[in-house]
């Protein structure tokens, strides 16, 4: 392991020192353990891992490259952490979300233009028709809820927090959520809490979309809560 450490931190230096840029191919594998000093086997983990992180992309029949590295990219390997938590350090992603999101929707109150607003309008009513139809489609209106949430996040103009509010959140967690939800009425508070937020956005109201955001999200806590 000590070795695939030091293989995989001498390729991450290639990179910051701009030795190898996003896009760009790495040397042939012979070629670059010898550069590097490293065994092909260590070097060949090396790659395996930084491919799992989204730092190399492996092409069949054409070698490996550098990815875009872009934030939402490179962060979007967190969801599996978050899916794999399943004790009580689940509460510690909770916490996380608790305090980004509430602000993420109050910058995206500066930032969600017409369009999205639009997006947002359409998706009210969905959710509204697939809470009042019986039975409830939870797969639907699930759906619904993590497309208005995603949507809000990255209204807020910010890559790097939407991609980490929407993470944080991950499957399980949104999943838990919903099952949380076992009357009728929360289902409604869930659309009218949605509803709430998206008046606030409207409005480019940064406070109300802020606290709207926060008691939508604290009620979203106590549903994960209450199935754990």
């Amino acid at each position: 392991m000590a070795l695939t450490d030091d293989a995989v931190d001498r390729i991450r230096q290639m990179i910051i020192t701009g030795e190898v840029r996003p896009g760009d191919r790495l040397p042939p594998e012979k070629e670059l353990a010898a550069r590097l000093g490293l065994s092909r086997n260590s070097l060949r983990e090396a790659v395996r891992a930084l491919t799992m992180l989204r730092v190399l992309e492996t092409r069949r029949g054409d070698g490996t490259y550098v990815t875009s590295l872009n934030p939402e990219l490179l962060l979007g390997t967190m969801s599996m952490v978050v899916d794999l938590h399943q004790d009580s350090t689940i509460r510690h992603f909770l916490e996380v979300r608790r305090l980004l999101e509430p602000e993420a929707t109050a910058m995206a109150a500066l930032h969600v233009g017409a369009d999205r607003l639009a997006k947002l309008a359409a998706l009210l009513a969905e959710a509204a028709q697939l809470t009042a139809a019986r039975p409830v489609d939870r797969a639907a209106l699930r759906a619904n809820g993590e497309d208005f949430h995603r949507l809000i996040a990255h209204a807020s103009g910010n890559p790097v927090l939407a991609t980490i509010v929407e993470t944080v959140s991950g499957k399980t967690l949104r999943a838990q959520a919903w099952c949380g939800m076992t009357d009728e009425s929360d289902l409604h508070l869930t659309l009218t809490e949605h509803q709430a937020i998206y008046e606030a956005l409207a409005a480019g109201d940064t406070y109300r979309a802020r606290i709207r955001a926060a008691a939508h999200v604290a009620g979203i806590e106590d549903a994960v809560l209450t199935v754990r």
